[in-house]
């Protein structure tokens, strides 16, 4: 088994610097190179990989609005010289983020990074009785204040909206975090979360039963079941 990594940068260079460094890594193996993002695009539709070494600016379209244009995305480590970029990154769930020019030993952890989360969807993926996602996350980092939290997804109790922000309840505490439910809606996997209102996403496997029109979570939070999304329901939890 083995990680299945796609370059996409405009940089020559780059590409050289990382097959280079990719040959001392046994269980990376660099499939395909792309030079703009445009590129990539049609590249990832007949050719489905494992992981991204994805630059930031380049010309048209760049990486991170790339990203954005994926339904279902590989893991990404970017690779860039431009540090600014680095929360932003890491609110669309990338792996890791390493700066140019590139060292071996932040080269190698950032794949080894990516190698333990990509074993652990390999393994989560056949012993589940659930559909699986496509690289579906274990967790994401979210902003809080100043800082980037990581969160496991399997903490996570329910989503709701607060305003311009979010509020991710976990057992007995909420984390704010500046995104929409939209987004929040779109990070999630689908086969583990569910809108059940307008105000709500909550997690199948912290729920406890559900009642007429509410959910009740295992923490004992009851959460109103809207209208519109009730008969979406049944299907999702049998």
């Amino acid at each position: 088994m083995q990680l299945k990594a796609l370059i996409i940068d405009d940089e020559p260079l780059a590409h050289d610097v990382i097959k280079e460094l990719a040959q001392e890594v046994p269980y990376l193996q660099i499939v395909g190179d792309c030079y703009s993002a445009t590129e990539a695009i049609i590249y990832l539709q007949q050719h489905p990989v494992d992981l991204l070494f994805l630059d930031i600016q380049m010309p048209k379209l760049s990486g991170l609005d790339f990203l954005r244009t994926l339904s279902k995305r590989p893991l990404v480590i970017i690779t860039t010289a431009h540090h600014e970029y680095a929360v932003e990154g890491f609110e669309l769930d990338v792996m890791d983020y390493i700066m140019k020019p590139f060292r071996f030993d932040r080269f190698l952890k950032a794949t080894n990074k990516a190698w333990e989360q990509f074993k652990t969807q390999q393994t989560t993926s056949s012993s589940s009785t659930l559909p699986a996602a496509t690289n579906a996350p274990a967790s994401l980092f979210v902003k809080q204040d100043k800082r980037l939290v990581q969160i496991h997804l399997q903490d996570i109790y329910y989503v709701e909206s607060y305003g311009n922000y979010v509020k991710i309840w976990l057992k007995d505490h909420a984390i704010l975090t500046p995104k929409t439910m939209l987004s929040m809606e779109e990070a999630l996997p689908v086969e583990q979360f569910v809108r059940i209102h307008k105000s709500y996403i909550v997690n199948k496997l912290n729920v406890d039963y559900i009642e007429g029109n509410m959910v009740v979570l295992k923490n004992k939070q009851s959460l109103l079941i809207g209208k519109s999304y009730k008969p979406l329901l049944k299907d999702f939890f049998e």
